[in-house]
């Protein structure tokens, strides 16, 4: 099992490799980072070095490469403190759990893992509406067999193919469908909750994909603001808010509700979390990017865009409070998810069960508009 202790910790020379233990260099880039954040180019060279000293001696390792915001960013401007670099590792037989959020050198990385053989050739990527985005603009860290070069040539030449970007829209649709339909009654409430959420934010997914748009998950609400905007039709947008239920919220309402979230979230972050596969996202590391992501998106005028993040990071603490004993109708935490649950028109299972049903019963005009968005993207072919 690695040892992850040595990515952890802020300040442990001894956790590095010898050629790892920079000190004046970690000195400068944490000043730096203490006066204007830190810079695009000096976290992925932050990435690059987690690569070389940790990454690559895990088992199986076939090679990493960058992904996400920080791959089109010029390297002189700060990384935003709610955004991470996101290090994709390509194993052979990758671990069940990810190693999640975690600072070194300053930067905050997210480490994921990717098996070989997801990206065994460029049609397998293609139709995938995460990886063909992330393959084509990907900046590669390690590549000791040679595939991911050729690999993301191939995906870049096809990727805007109309061919591609349909099927990249049906996978999509086929996952909201799954979420929305298949649920355990059983279930604790913030785990049908975070199905039907995921669920129906698929729907601006769907549109992200088919406007060639990165397929973001925390913003993907203002992303696809904008790119309807963009289409002359910014009434979608209103309809996809209205199908989440929050196309009515104030900005006052949604500082409310994210005041009860960042204190969930605060109380959370310290307890036990077992074997939760997104442990690392409630954490004091993760803090910019849960709860000053959201505050973010609110101070830009985009409160109800940044409803989705909020619930689902709510359901997130509910899972580690859940985890560590059940909680009685009078926990603050539990009453402030409910309340905020509330607010979108989910009072009980059976609103819960109806707005399953409208998303799904949504699903079809989401591909129309799809194909609409399709037709004015120049760059498809």
């Amino acid at each position: 099992m690695v040892n992850w202790s040595g990515c952890l910790g802020r300040r442990s020379v001894r956790a590095y490799p010898s050629s790892c233990a920079e000190l004046e260099l970690i000195d400068s880039w944490e000043l730096e980072r203490e006066r204007v954040g830190v810079l695009v180019g000096k976290a992925k060279l932050a990435a690059e070095e987690w690569v070389r000293c940790e990454g690559s001696a895990l088992p199986g390792f076939q090679g990493a490469f960058l992904a996400g915001s920080v791959t089109t960013l010029p390297d002189e401007v700060p990384l935003p403190e709610s955004s991470d670099v996101d290090i994709s590792v390509v194993m052979e037989e990758p671990p069940p759990v990810k190693a999640g959020k975690f600072r070194f050198r300053g930067a905050l990385l997210e480490v994921s893992y990717e098996a070989r053989e997801r990206l065994r050739t460029p049609e397998t990527v293609l139709r995938d509406p995460h990886l063909a985005g992330g393959i084509r603009g990907m900046h590669i860290v390690a590549d000791p067999l040679g595939r991911l070069a050729s690999l993301q040539s191939e995906v870049a030449r096809k990727y805007a193919l109309r061919r591609w970007v349909r099927q990249r829209c049906r996978t999509a649709t086929a996952a909201a469908t799954g979420r929305l339909q298949h649920t355990d009654a059983s279930a604790p409430l913030h785990e049908r909750v975070t199905s039907w959420l995921f669920g129906t934010s698929l729907t601006a997914l769907i549109l992200l994909l088919a406007g060639l748009r990165p397929p973001t998950v925390r913003r993907r609400y203002a992303v696809v603001r904008d790119l309807l905007h963009e289409c002359g039709r910014p009434d979608f947008h209103e309809e996809l808010l209205q199908l989440l239920g929050c196309s009515d919220w104030s900005r006052s309402q949604a500082e409310k509700h994210l005041d009860a979230v960042a204190n969930a979230f605060d109380r959370a972050k310290r307890l036990p979390k077992g074997d939760f596969r997104f442990a690392a996202d409630i954490s004091q590391t993760a803090r910019p990017v849960a709860i000053d992501g959201s505050r973010e998106l609110i101070e830009q005028g985009l409160h109800r865009e940044a409803v989705f993040w909020m619930v689902a990071t709510s359901s997130r603490c509910q899972w580690v409070l859940h985890f560590n004993g059940p909680t009685g109708k009078g926990d603050r935490h539990r009453q402030g998810f409910q309340s905020m649950l509330s607010d979108l028109g989910i009072g009980d299972d059976a609103d819960l069960e109806t707005r399953r049903s409208q998303a799904l019963e949504f699903l079809p005009r989401v591909n129309e508009m799809g194909e609409a968005v399709m037709a004015v993207t120049p760059e498809i072919e």
